[in-house]
């Protein structure tokens, strides 16, 4: 079943023309389309589905610092602040707090290893606690259980996934943009080597920058284009549990299982970090030496998926035409039925570990596709073989948290003004010359 999403009303009427066009209304492309906006740039947002409708209300809702790649967490504090201002400055709730995020382990390679991720935080300034045993039973007392030890960092949190994207819409088209749903963009026209239109399926917008940030279509997208951008997807499964339940953290993560508190009506969701499908695809198959290594470090984790992904469309290596119905208006939303079986372990995993949830039963589960990169790194940046094109996709299962950040990126690098983050780690160069078994050592 699809994910809570709230719906709002946008656009009916295609603009003859933009400053910008925006691809893709997932929380990254919202971002974009938002501060945009707000520098009084003329930019027009297109989703083939509903606002928000795929994996940016499908996630866990957690936006946070602790555990970043080096390479983003830049992007991730930034990101943060730019949480805290949204609510205020649109006039409707984005449902984010920063809660803290909490970190229980009974294995001390892994505490280990958060311990020298603290150690590198603070060289940035970023503020992190190491728990004793002791303050771990203690912060963890839901469980019922001691551990050896855990990690707090009090300056995350979590926004609510059923309202972020959508509440950023409004706040675009209160600024005078133009949002349209039910809306696909098939290709571009180019002239004289750039970007000169978006061709949707309602009619052709002159424009001379366009951005891409469709998410898990991203690189069937830049095909048609001749841009290569390796990405791949895996299909990840996730429930939630009656509201009324009192005494859990707002965030917590284990090994066995991650927990959150969802939105205003009190009701939790719970995953198995890292548990995933892996559905066959042309795409995987044209991809597979740059995802091999990524996929083989996590193979516990794993398993082979059906045919979901191939179905979809979305992986697809065949071009389309533009003048005719494409994969995007087939599948306006990517909505993968979830993994009984692991749905089922989750919330055995879930009432074996908090006793106040022994009791409750599964009020919904859905799935959904999470794109990622060879180097789990989101590309952000200009094509060179194609100007005015921008790509802003891949964030690797970390989009929600860091997507306001990556849109204002993404906005500065439109307008020439100073980025907020240093861009060039997400320079989408990096990935056709990379060596994909190296990643950071965050």
């Amino acid at each position: 079943m699809p994910a809570p999403l709230l719906a709002i009303e946008t656009s009916a009427i295609l603009p003859e023309a933009s400053d910008v066009v925006v691809i893709g209304g997932g929380i990254v492309g919202v971002s974009t389309a938002y501060y945009l906006a707000r520098r009084g740039v003329s930019v027009t947002l297109l989703e083939k589905g509903r606002i928000g409708a795929e994996q940016s209300s499908r996630n866990w809702g957690w936006c946070r610092q602790q555990n970043r790649d080096a390479r983003e967490l830049p992007l991730a504090t930034r990101s943060l602040d730019l949480w805290d201002k949204l609510s205020e400055d649109i006039g409707e709730d984005v449902g984010f707090r920063r809660c803290g995020l909490l970190y229980l382990s009974q294995n001390e390679v892994e505490i280990a290893g958060w311990a020298k991720w603290r150690d590198f935080s603070r060289s940035v300034g970023v503020e992190t606690h190491m728990l004793s045993a002791e303050e771990a039973r203690t912060r963890g007392a839901a469980t019922g259980r001691d551990w050896k030890g855990g990690v707090f960092s009090p300056h995350d949190g979590v926004a609510d996934p059923s309202r972020a994207a959508p509440v950023i819409a409004l706040g675009i088209m209160r600024q005078g943009a133009t949002v349209l749903q039910n809306c696909a963009a098939r290709g571009l026209e180019t002239a004289g080597g750039r970007v000169s239109g978006v061709v949707t399926e309602r009619g052709t917008i002159r424009t001379q920058t366009v951005v891409m940030a469709g998410g898990a279509w991203a690189s069937s997208f830049c095909r048609q284009l001749g841009i290569r951008f390796p990405q791949s997807a895996v299909r990840s499964s996730i429930l939630s549990v009656s509201p009324g339940i009192a005494g859990l953290p707002d965030a917590l993560h284990t090994a066995d299982i991650s927990v959150t508190r969802r939105g205003s009506r009190g009701g939790h969701t719970l995953a198995i970090s890292g548990r995933a499908s892996v559905d066959p695809s042309p795409q995987k198959l044209l991809f597979s030496r740059e995802f091999v290594p990524m996929f083989a470090r996590r193979w516990r984790s794993l398993r082979p998926g059906g045919a979901a992904a191939w179905r979809s469309g979305f992986e697809t290596t065949a071009r389309w035409r533009l003048d005719a119905e494409t994969p995007m208006e087939r599948c306006r939303t990517l909505d993968p039925r979830p993994d009984a079986r692991l749905v089922r372990e989750t919330h055995r995993r879930a009432q074996a570990l908090f006793p106040a949830l022994r009791d409750t039963r599964i009020e919904a589960s859905w799935a959904g596709f999470i794109d990622s990169t060879p180097d789990g790194v989101p590309a952000i940046g200009g094509i060179e073989a194609l100007p005015g094109f921008i790509l802003a996709a891949g964030f690797s299962g970390h989009g929600f948290g860091i997507g306001t950040g990556a849109g204002h990126l993404v906005a500065d690098l439109v307008t020439g003004d100073r980025p907020i983050v240093d861009p060039r780690p997400y320079d989408p160069a990096r990935l056709a010359a990379a060596a994909w078994g190296k990643v950071s050592d965050f």
